[in-house]
């Protein structure tokens, strides 16, 4: 599972971008991959619209909208094959003439 960062953290990495540093310097003084940074940085970029993409925001709603279309179909999974049980334990109405 890959690693989570505080946000802080997170602002602290780009703020010294921000200053000059060089990704290579900073990933190698807080033990944070180069990638993670550049992921950071770009991610930034787009949550500050200077690049175009889906936002932090938007990518979080997206994932829970995600997640809860995962649960619901799950559940509407369970609830088709109750369904099917009650068919199969119900024996059949007879006709009431």
């Amino acid at each position: 599972m890959p690693h989570q960062y505080p946000a802080e953290f997170r602002r602290r990495v780009l703020a010294l971008l921000d200053a000059g540093a060089k990704v290579a310097d900073v990933a190698a003084d807080l033990d944070v991959s180069a990638n993670t940074i550049y992921n950071w940085r770009k991610q930034h970029l787009i949550d500050t619209g200077h690049r175009p993409g889906k936002s932090s925001t938007e990518l979080a709603e997206l994932k829970a909208a995600r997640r809860e279309i995962d649960r619901l179909r799950a559940e509407n999974e369970i609830l088709r094959r109750a369904n099917d049980l009650m068919k199969e334990s119900t024996p059949p109405k007879r006709g009431s003439r």
